[in-house]
């Protein structure tokens, strides 16, 4: 227990001091929120990662998925390196970069005003990024938790108000400068850690192959066996809701996207596509595999078939066989993981609210007072996310699964379609714009209400030809491909203003004078 503790303060003390180190090199809104736009590829790849995979992943949704869908939940993991790094880094990463760059946009509200011609847009999509990051946040708290209660025996209360002191900390000092060497640093643990615990896991039951043979044994929800070990488990349909989710989904996410805004160049985002997805495939695919063998650590109810102590406690479950040091190591891993989400979405959502929200109606906020605001939203923020993070862990009907996915539906149906539509397509209209955004946050509210939340007790179907409607992660992923297709019909049926298209013109200007500086450049 004293080597966990030591490992534990080292890691915060390391953490802070970055933050105390970057606090003057964090003077202005610019670089407080994108680091200046000079961020290296391999800071970005790291920054995006650690921002991508958290408590979330390593506790809740590895832990569910692996025991729903036992190995084939890798796939996941899979999708999550080719989807959901790979994919949005060559369509996203270098258009993102350079129109954001040229219509000077710091946040993704600000960049449907400005791409869009419309001040609405940018207020309605800031409300929606504080209110649905609020659900996510706690989902960050929830897993981490969990795993610390295991570890150290500290009631879950004071590990989440712990945790957000301490990321309240190094952000509001240090701003993204100080969360994108966190992030690095963070990491690389998380990469080192993961494949440690991985083989640690496997050795427990005699290595891979029997581990997979007795998963083999091991009933799936339907009680058939030799299904929990095999390529695409027992129930395939379902398990590609959950990839397009936490695939696709990273592709609509303001936190995630906006770390394209601060790269250096169009070199910078090749090396930072390899390092990423690289990244994405020993995490991610690290955590669900892992998962995968949630049954061989953990006893079904004989009742329901779902986990005796809850689907949140497998993989802190899993982690307790575990030698000491690499306890300790898993401790670190899962709040690094856990504080580089939580940072990032914490200044995601501050910067959104001041910059799109506040300063608009502040007729004399200077940048210092900006800044000012934004570090009290900081801790705001923070303070919300506890209180609901306390009142769900409370609750053991909510799992942390559900939280991510409200979450994730909602933002990514809603800012998907029309960002990356507007990164390449002239034609995206307002309205366009504003029918995604009811849909997406309309499909994920409406679901959440009649599903998760049970309002009016109606007897609502269940499933569909083996595809689960009660899913909250398949609503997710039915938000935003809907928004994929509403978003074009819409356009193409409603027309654009003479001053929105010749606005629309000047900003697509930007690609062809980059195209320009590039090749000037290479003949120099």
């Amino acid at each position: 227990m004293a080597l966990r503790w030591i490992v534990l303060v080292v890691y915060l003390l390391l953490m802070i001091g970055i933050g105390v180190y970057y606090k003057k090199k964090s003077e202005s809104v610019n670089d407080f929120v994108l680091g200046g736009r000079t961020i290296g590829p391999w800071f970005t790849a790291f920054a995006y990662g650690t921002s991508y995979f958290s408590a979330v992943i390593f506790v809740g949704y590895a832990g569910k998925f692996g025991w729903s869908y036992g190995v084939a939940a890798t796939w996941v993991g899979i999708g999550n390196a080719i989807i959901g790094s790979l994919l949005a880094w060559v369509v996203l990463g270098k258009r993102t970069r350079i129109m954001t760059k040229h219509i000077e946009a710091k946040t993704m509200p600000e960049f449907f005003e400005k791409r869009y011609n419309s001040k609405g847009l940018k207020v309605f999509s800031a409300i929606i990024v504080f209110v649905f990051l609020i659900p996510y946040t706690a989902s960050v708290y929830n897993g981490l938790s969990r795993l610390f209660e295991k570890g150290f025996g500290i009631p879950y209360k004071y590990c989440i108000l712990g945790m957000a002191v301490f990321t309240a900390i190094y952000v509001i000092l240090g701003g993204y400068k100080a969360t994108a060497l966190n992030d690095f640093i963070q990491g690389i643990i998380m990469l080192v850690g993961i494949a440690a615990v991985v083989l640690a896991v496997l050795d427990e039951n005699g290595g891979l192959s029997k581990s997979l043979e007795l998963m083999g044994q091991q009933p799936d929800a339907k009680g058939n066996t030799q299904t929990l070990n095999s390529l695409f488990g027992p129930d395939p349909i379902n398990l590609v809701g959950v990839v397009i989710l936490t695939s696709l989904g990273t592709w609509g996410l303001p936190q995630m996207v906006q770390k394209f805004y601060a790269i250096k160049d169009d070199k910078a985002i090749k090396t930072g596509t390899v390092v990423s997805t690289v990244f994405a495939i020993v995490v991610a695919g690290g955590c669900y595999f892992l998962g995968g063998f949630g049954k061989l650590f953990m006893d079904a109810d004989p009742k329901t078939g779902n986990p005796v102590e809850g689907f949140d406690a497998i993989v802190p479950h899993m982690m307790e066989k575990l030698p000491t040091l690499l306890f300790g190591v898993v401790i670190v891993l899962v709040l690094s993981a856990s504080m580089s989400t939580l940072s990032s979405l914490v200044l995601t959502s501050s910067s959104s609210l001041t910059i799109d929200l506040i300063k608009p109606l502040s007729k004399n906020m200077d940048e210092k007072k900006e800044l000012k605001t934004m570090r009290a939203l900081i801790a705001m923020f923070l303070i919300i996310s506890v209180v609901l993070a306390v009142i769900t862990l409370e609750n053991p009907q909510t799992v942390i699964s559900t939280l991510m996915s409200i979450s994730w539906g909602a933002l990514a149906g809603a800012f998907l379609a029309p960002f990356m539509y507007g990164l390449f397509w002239k034609g995206v209209t307002k309205a366009a714009v504003v029918t995604s955004f009811i849909c997406g946050i309309g499909i994920t509210t409406v679901h959440m209400c009649l599903y998760t939340l049970k309002w009016g007790n109606l007897d609502l179907p269940q499933s569909i030809g083996g595809l689960s409607l009660a899913s909250p992660i398949n609503a997710g992923a039915f938000a935003m491909i809907f928004g994929l297709i509403i978003v074009p019909v819409v356009s193409i049926f409603t027309r654009q203003k003479p001053e929105d298209k010749e606005l629309t013109e000047k900003v697509f200007e930007c690609y062809g004078k980059e195209e320009s500086a590039s090749a000037l450049s290479s003949e120099e």
